[in-house]
């Protein structure tokens, strides 16, 4: 599939007021979901990162990749990995790999009216602190749409997608995952909350992002994706008025 055409159909096909009539409670991932990889902010914590890493253990670029190749897959994180093989602490490395300049993340007002059009409560649920996540969905205007941010610390630094994080982010919230749809940019990440009973949302970029690998960005046909959308905005749209035409379920006592 051209990643520059926009993706207008469901994976599968089932329609959507049918889908998510149900839904009352809309979980959001935050990084290259809730924005564009055009405003260069993952990147930038990205190279922050290895700069940490370069600073921490005097690596070049190259053996930074690698390092934290070796984390992600062993650990989830980096973060995982600095913490359980070397003690780092864990503000310390969140605070350095989120200062990061938001100049080119512009305000998102239709989206911040599509969020605020979906019946029910939204929460964002990051492998990131919360401190980012605020100044990230501060910037784009959508931060007060939001009841609450689950964020790494809260997690107890187990990241996504590790199932103790879903099932304490749920418990904490009380909501019933029957209930919630999950938004994710990685599709690993909604396993879990197709295995919960969640309805997935799999976020793909418009245009191929030339800081992530190709696998992690590629249109996803797989059990636990129910729908693929490259237009957050537009995708949640009509959502709003499925919730005016299909009554939501009773919820259990």
């Amino acid at each position: 599939m051209n990643q520059n055409a926009s993706i207008t159909a469901a994976v599968p096909l089932l329609p959507e007021q049918a889908a998510f009539g149900h839904v009352d409670h809309w979980i959001f991932d935050l990084d290259n979901t809730l924005y564009s990889h055009e405003a260069q902010v993952w990147p930038q914590v990205n190279e922050r990162i290895s700069l940490y890493l370069l600073q921490l253990f005097g690596l070049d670029g190259l053996s930074s990749y690698e390092l934290r190749r070796y984390y992600y897959e062993r650990y989830g994180t980096t973060l995982n990995g600095l913490m359980s093989e070397h003690g780092v602490d864990p503000d310390d490395f969140l605070a350095f790999a989120h200062d990061i300049d938001l100049t080119m993340l512009d305000p998102n007002p239709d989206l911040g009216a599509a969020i605020a059009a979906l019946p029910g409560r939204k929460l964002i649920l990051t492998n990131g602190s919360r401190g980012h996540a605020e100044n990230v969905a501060g910037k784009l205007g959508i931060l007060h749409h939001f009841e609450d941010i689950f964020d790494i610390v809260e997690a107890g630094f187990l990241p996504k997608p590790e199932r103790a994080t879903y099932e304490n982010f749920l418990a904490k919230h009380a909501i019933d995952p029957a209930r919630a749809a999950m938004f994710e940019d990685i599709d690993k990440n909604l396993i879990v909350p197709n295995d919960l009973g969640m309805k997935t949302v799999l976020i793909v970029p418009r245009t191929p992002d030339p800081f992530r690998d190709a696998a992690e960005q590629a249109v996803v046909e797989a059990a636990h994706v129910h729908f693929v959308t490259n237009d957050l905005t537009g995708f949640l749209k009509p959502l709003m008025r499925a919730s005016e035409t299909i009554p939501l379920a009773t919820p259990q006592a």
